[in-house]
Formats: C-alpha cells, sequence, structure tokens
C-alpha cells in the first residue's frame, strides 16, 4: 500500500471539509448581515429615559476628548452621563467635577478600592448601574468616541419592540502600519460573528465600547456574579448568560458606532488579546464549539493547502478547491464590511487572515499555558 498516497488523498478529503465548513458559516451566518436593514431612529417620545455609563481608570486624558461628545448628543429624553472613576490617581475626579458643576446630568461615581478576588472593572460597573437612576443602560469606555451626535438616539431605538440587550459595532481607528490593518481586520471579523451569530437567534457576545442593556436584564442575570473573579467578561460572558432568557437586537448603522483608539504596539495588542482568549475558556460549550469549528477549519485551511501544493498531489482539484474558497471568502466578507462601513483591503485580505490566524494560534497557547492573566 502506498502510505504517502493515501495520506495526500486523505488530506485532500480534509481539505474539502475545511472548505465546505468555511462555506457554510459564510453564507447561512456571515453573508446575510450584509442585508440587514437599517435601524431606524426612534421618534422622540419613543425613547426612554437614558443612563450612559463610562468605567475609567487613569483616563484623564481621554476623558477631555469623551466628556465633550457626550454632553453633544442630541438625545430628546432626561438622560444622565456617570462616570465611574475605577481607583484613578491621574486627576480624572476633579476633571469629572468640572463638569459635574457645569451639568447637572453628569454624575461622578469613584471607586478608591476593589474588594479581593473580584474584577476592577465588573466591581465598578456593578456600582455604576447599581447607582444610574433610569431603567436603560448605554455603556462605552474612555478611549472610544460615538461617530455621531445620534449615537445615543440610534442605539436606544433598538430598545424598542420589548429588546432586553442592544449589541453595538466599534470599529478601531484607522492608522498607519501593519499592525493597524491586524487589528481592524480582527475587530471586523469579531463583529461579523457575533452581530450574524445574534441575528440566527445564537447571541454569545457584544463589546462593551458600544453596548446596551435593560438595568432589570442586569439584575435578573445576577449581574457578573458567575464570572466576577475573571478579568474579562464583562460584555461577552454577560452577554453569553443574561441572551437565555432576553430578547436580543443588533443596530450596526454607522450612526451608532463608537470608535476606539488601538493599540500601536505588538506586545500591548498580544495582551489585550490574551485577556480576551482567557474569558473564552468560560464560554458555554456550543459556543466554543462553534467558534472552534470556525477557527481550526481556517487554521488547517493554511495548513494543509500548501502541503499539497509542495506534494504537487492533484493540483487541479486543489487549485480549484483553493479558488472556490477565496470566491466564497471574498463574496461574503467584502459584502460585510461595505455594510458595516469598515474598509478593508481585498489585496490585503489573504496577508491578514493567514497574519490574524497565525496570531490566534499563538495567543491561544499562550493562554493555555499561563495560569493567569493580568490586567494591564
Amino acid at each position: 500500500m502506498d502510505y504517502s498516497l493515501l495520506l495526500s488523498a486523505s488530506l485532500l478529503y480534509l481539505l474539502v471539509a475545511c472548505v465546505l465548513v468555511q462555506l457554510f458559516y459564510g453564507f447561512y451566518y456571515f453573508l446575510p448581515l450584509s442585508f440587514h436593514r437599517s435601524q431606524e431612529v426612534a421618534p422622540p417620545s419613543a425613547l426612554p429615559p437614558l443612563s450612559i455609563l463610562v468605567c475609567a481608570h487613569n483616563e484623564v486624558e481621554n476623558l477631555k476628548e469623551l466628556l465633550p461628545l457626550l454632553l453633544e448628543q442630541e438625545y430628546p429624553q432626561p438622560v444622565e452621563i456617570i462616570i465611574i472613576d475605577d481607583r484613578s490617581w491621574d486627576g480624572s475626579h476633579v476633571l469629572v467635577k468640572e463638569y459635574e458643576m457645569e451639568h447637572p446630568h453628569v454624575r461622578l461615581l469613584r471607586v478608591k478600592e476593589t474588594p479581593a478576588l473580584m474584577s476592577p472593572k465588573k466591581y465598578a460597573l456593578f456600582l455604576g448601574i447599581k447607582a444610574a437612576q433610569y431603567e436603560h443602560l448605554l455603556l462605552t469606555d474612555a478611549d472610544c468616541r460615538p461617530l455621531s451626535r445620534h449615537w445615543a438616539q440610534y442605539m436606544a431605538s433598538g430598545f424598542l419592540g420589548k429588546n432586553d440587550i442592544i449589541l453595538g459595532v466599534s470599529p478601531y481607528m484607522q492608522i498607519y502600519g501593519f499592525l493597524n490593518h491586524l487589528i481592524r481586520y480582527e475587530t471586523f471579523l469579531t463583529a461579523m460573528q457575533y452581530l450574524s451569530f445574534a441575528r440566527k437567534g445564537q447571541a454569545y457576545m457584544g463589546v462593551g465600547r458600544n453596548l446596551a442593556y435593560t438595568k432589570s436584564t442586569f439584575l435578573r442575570n445576577k449581574g457578573f456574579a458567575s464570572h466576577i473573579r475573571s478579568l474579562g467578561g464583562d460584555d461577552d460572558l454577560f452577554v453569553q448568560e443574561a441572551a437565555k432568557h432576553s430578547a436580543v437586537q443588533i443596530v450596526i448603522d454607522r450612526g451608532a458606532q463608537t470608535s476606539s483608539t488601538p493599540e500601536t504596539r505588538w506586545r500591548d495588542w498580544w495582551r489585550q488579546k490574551r485577556r480576551h482568549l482567557a474569558a473564552g475558556r468560560q464560554y458555554q460549550k456550543k459556543e466554543q464549539f462553534r467558534l472552534g469549528l470556525f477557527v481550526l477549519s481556517n487554521g488547517l485551511f493554511y495548513v494543509i493547502s500548501p502541503v499539497l501544493l509542495g506534494l504537487q498531489y492533484q493540483l487541479l482539484w486543489v487549485g480549484l478547491i483553493i479558488g472556490v474558497r477565496y470566491a466564497g471568502l471574498y463574496g461574503t466578507y467584502l459584502p460585510v464590511a461595505r455594510r458595516l462601513q469598515e474598509p478593508v483591503k481585498w489585496w490585503l485580505l489573504p496577508i491578514l487572515e493567514l497574519g490574524y490566524y497565525f496570531n490566534y494560534i499563538g495567543i491561544g497557547i499562550s493562554v493555555l499555558t499561563t495560569k493567569k492573566v493580568r490586567w494591564k
């Protein structure tokens, strides 16, 4: 028996299986997102009073930019802006107090100490939600910037129809360098996944940079109790649990988005992604399988296809399979990118994808071999 021929044939069948899995995800989950209807801004009388919450840890420079943008929001109903100063020593509370004196709807909540074995951000956010006077909550981070003066209106409009959780979009700012391309591609791919799955009734995460839910939903889920000791998870683990008994809506229009400042050093980005992936260890098994199958099929594609090309086995078929795979990739990713108004350069797509999966595998191994992921 020719074992090398048997191995080559097995690899070819495995390559076909990987591509079929990717095409399924692309056309069943992702492509329908490109046809998602625009979110209509609700009439003023239909919008609920709103509490906007921002956690800040030594973010005085970012707050100098964010607070004026929040105050410029054109929201026709009562609104409060709660800045939760999480153990800052950079004078953040002084800045917020100045705004508090001039704007009655700006409120400062200071957290001077975090109880032992509790996530600092979750504890701070818990105190902010507890202090919020309104039922409907809109969350963002200090380093984020609303892309329009109607951001709050767009996001709050998602609550119409008795929705409990609103998943928004928060791309990273475009700056120079390959790292920035990779960060924005990873963020786009993540958004495409969680938004597409949510449309299919399989919500598993949101991003705390642009997320809304009701206070009742938070209390019904017992807050962050099940993962209060994990550093991450204030957005993904919470949404995953709360979505079991809540109505979830997505709001993806440009005016509803916030933009975030990206990391500029590989080391800092790796630290950030390790913290995010560490929370993934607490995902439900079905979510781990669904996400893991997608990543595995893509990773194996980049391992198997060059091996078969190197072996020169069934080159015509291998070339056809690779061509079909990339046709499916461009036919699904680019329309979704246009819908989210997130520019993805078509000629960079294969390079970014390859870089993403190699980094994903590397960060995943790092997380699995490290007992504790530290807060920055």
